[in-house]
């Protein structure tokens, strides 16, 4: 029977690297799938803390103006929460 195997299937070395690229492509925790979910999960991940990194930085200068003079609180406040005085109005120009 061990006749009728290729020569190259009899080597014990070949048959142990193949048995260990079978299992380490497909059947081990660690598989290419898996592997590639990871990368792309970090990706994400990556992606998102930017975008807070980004959000952090526009909190911080805003509670810079905010905590800054009283002249910068109140353009702080009319800019960003349209506050007015008593005696005023205001009016919101829109760009087209």
């Amino acid at each position: 029977m061990l006749k009728r195997v290729n020569p190259i299937f009899r080597n014990f070395y070949v048959v142990g690297t193949v048995f260990f690229l079978v299992w380490m492509s497909f059947l081990d925790q660690n598989d290419f799938l898996s592997r590639f979910r990871l990368t792309a999960k970090l990706r994400s991940l990556e992606a998102e803390k930017e975008y807070y990194e980004e959000k952090i930085e526009e909190v911080q200068k805003d509670h810079d103006d905010l905590f800054g003079d009283r002249e910068s609180v109140e353009k702080f406040a009319r800019e960003k929460y349209l506050m007015k005085k008593e005696t005023e109005e205001i009016f919101l120009v829109v760009e087209e």
